[in-house]
């Protein structure tokens, strides 16, 4: 089955202009990037975006992170997209990430950890949705 997923390269990515490299990995492992866009995202944006989890303790250094610097957010395409992404993501953890990742070769810790992706589909619709506006999904 062909899905969409949700993919943020993450501002530790970006400071370090990875994001060519991460984009050849996508395409590499069959991906289509379906609309890809860089942006300074705003506290009101993450906010939104990790709803579920104000409150905890890691949400406030969260958000600060994700809006420290510029992010690629990008839908992406494929058989089962959104396993597949989270299986090219590899674990948070670099440190127990699989070989041949984007967290192993990329991340620099596990708050630093690169990339993003949807973990079900409800989840990809819902973030797809808050970063692009339909016309931008052809």
């Amino acid at each position: 089955m062909i899905q969409r997923t949700f993919c943020i390269i993450k501002p530790d990515a970006t400071a370090r202009h990875l994001e060519d490299k991460i984009n050849e990995m996508i395409t590499q492992n069959g991906f289509k990037i379906v609309a890809s866009k860089r942006v300074n995202a705003t506290r009101d944006q993450f906010e939104t975006f990790y709803a579920e989890h104000k409150g905890k303790p890691f949400f406030e250094g969260l958000v600060e992170f994700m809006t420290s610097g510029p992010i690629v957010v990008q839908v992406l395409e494929k058989e089962n997209a959104i396993q597949a992404w989270r299986d090219l993501m590899g674990k948070t953890d670099p440190a127990e990430a699989a070989e041949g990742t984007i967290r192993k070769k990329y991340a620099e810790s596990k708050g630093h950890n690169s990339v993003h992706g949807s973990d079900s589909p409800a989840s990809a619709e819902r973030e797809i949705n808050l970063w692009f506006k339909p016309e931008e999904l052809n």
